[in-house]
């Protein structure tokens, strides 16, 4: 049996650390005032960073009386003591450091190849740091954006973005983000944010980054062609990203028009013709993007099929709204049973239910706009049996598609009757128009959608049943910042 020691091992060093008469390394670390010299052992450094072990002996260092003196002026005193503690003991304590200098430590382990501390570091910023990390979006991205081994960060940073905007846009320092990192932020679709903001916030951002414009020269009313001109080179490769389709008219007509000569003229001539010469049925080639529909958390479908479920709940054929999709049940975590989905998926609230079905690659669905269980009286019901109500809506729909991937041979009933959109009844989990789509249990629970009532569309009628295997509810919030 192999014992270890691993106690007295780090205090030794740490005194040889502390305490280093016979180094043979000079590190000059810092700049300007804030300059400080550690006396090191190459020997050590070598064995614990393929960095030290490459840089001691290259042409960087230099010599002196048979010390090596090197320089790193990119890194702070402070943390660059911490990297030492690290290479010479194995320990780190972060409970009293400032978070901007255990992000600074970060990238400096990052360039030193200290692998290990790294991935340290990444976790405990994500999971001890996130108020900082919140108040730092722009400081963060701009200095991760091209490191690889940060790449969990940046990402994290992101997502977090994505789900709250606002965190950034209210930020002073939003004006100093990185062009990459806004142009992969603003072709997201998960992008939780209201067109018009966006497009509001990408203008002040582009005014800061031209020369002649910012601060000082920021009312467009002033400006003249040469102005208009610097800021669209600045804007150019944005401007397509711009979901225009999705904003208000007035907005179109207050905050657009009045920066109509930064747009290439094709895009402004569709947008225009899009608002103005009632062509909606069409969507314009240059402005065919994908509406910002936030993070889906589904494994039942993919997202461009949650964008044809959006078109169908705008009951229009060009995107006007933005939503978000929030996971509130999921049958292969809480039970596919009508105890649980009736148990999560209750209230008048605008509710999507999603089923993969058994040993098929079929997916039904079906959107109700006041839910389906325990809706309350707010909204008009019908009475049946004693345990059982009809509730109206003239909004919902059940749909189909052949696939998780499937865009073109999608099937839509919308409802016929309003006063039995749901039937709210004992022994089903949901049930749209009492049997054109519904669950109940059959030798475990199965789907059915045979529609003998004919209170939605004859588009899904079938006489076959089917088994579930996987079955996930939403609720859907329209609009976002």
């Amino acid at each position: 049996m192999t014992s270890f020691f691993y106690s007295n091992l780090s205090k030794d060093f740490s005194l040889i650390l502390n305490d280093a008469d016979d180094y043979n390394v000079i590190i000059q670390v810092g700049k300007n005032k804030n300059i400080k010299e550690f006396r090191v052992h190459s020997v050590i450094l070598r064995a614990r960073s393929s960095y030290f072990k490459g840089a001691l002996s290259s042409s960087w260092i230099t010599k002196k009386n048979d010390m090596i003196i090197f320089n790193k002026p990119n890194i702070k005193p402070n943390v660059f003591e911490m990297i030492l503690r690290y290479i010479y003991t194995g320990e780190l304590n972060l409970e009293e450091q400032l978070s901007e200098d255990i992000f600074r430590l970060l990238i400096a382990s990052d360039e030193l190849l200290l692998e290990e501390l790294v991935s340290f570091l990444l976790e405990y910023l994500i999971e001890q740091r996130q108020n900082w990390i919140k108040k730092n979006f722009v400081l963060i991205l701009n200095i991760v954006q091209n490191l690889e081994s940060c790449k969990i960060l940046r990402n994290h940073c992101l997502e977090t973005i994505c789900f709250d905007p606002e965190l950034l846009i209210s930020s002073d320092s939003f004006i100093k983000l990185d062009k990459d990192i806004l142009y992969d932020l603003l072709k997201r679709d998960d992008l939780l944010i209201k067109e018009i903001v966006a497009w509001d916030h990408l203008i002040k951002w582009g005014i800061e980054q031209t020369p002649g414009l910012g601060s000082e020269n920021c009312d467009s009313n002033k400006w003249n062609n040469e102005d208009y001109e610097a800021l669209k080179e600045t804007l150019n490769e944005f401007i397509p990203l711009i979901r225009f389709m999705e904003i208000d008219p007035d907005d179109f007509n207050y905050k657009i028009r009045t920066y109509k000569d930064i747009i290439p003229n094709q895009i402004y001539e569709e947008i225009e013709s899009f608002y103005y010469k009632d062509t909606k049925d069409t969507l314009p080639t240059t402005l065919n993007l994908s509406p910002r529909i936030g993070k889906l958390d589904s494994k039942i479908i993919e997202p461009k099929l949650a964008k044809i479920i959006i078109n169908w709940i705008d009951k229009k054929n060009f995107f006007t709204s933005c939503y978000k999709f929030d996971l509130i049940y999921r049958g292969s975590i809480d039970g596919i049973s009508t105890e649980s989905f009736k148990n999560k998926c209750k209230g008048q609230v605008e509710s999507l239910v999603l089923i993969k079905t058994k040993q098929t690659n079929k997916i039904f669905g079906g959107y109700s706009s006041i839910g389906f269980h325990s809706i309350g009286e707010n909204v008009p019901n019908f009475d049946g049996f004693d345990n059982s109500k009809y509730y109206y809506s003239s909004d919902n729909f059940i749909f189909s598609f052949e696939s998780s991937k499937d865009t073109e041979n999608m099937k839509l009933s919308r409802v016929i009757n309003y006063d039995k959109a749901i039937y709210d009844y004992d022994e089903t989990g949901f049930d749209f128009g009492f049997d054109s789509l519904f669950m109940a249990p059959l030798n475990g629970y199965k789907l059915y959608a045979n529609n003998n009532s004919h209170n939605y569309g004859n588009n899904l009628n079938t006489e076959e049943i089917y088994g579930i295997e996987e079955i996930e509810t939403f609720i859907i919030t329209k609009g976002f910042i």
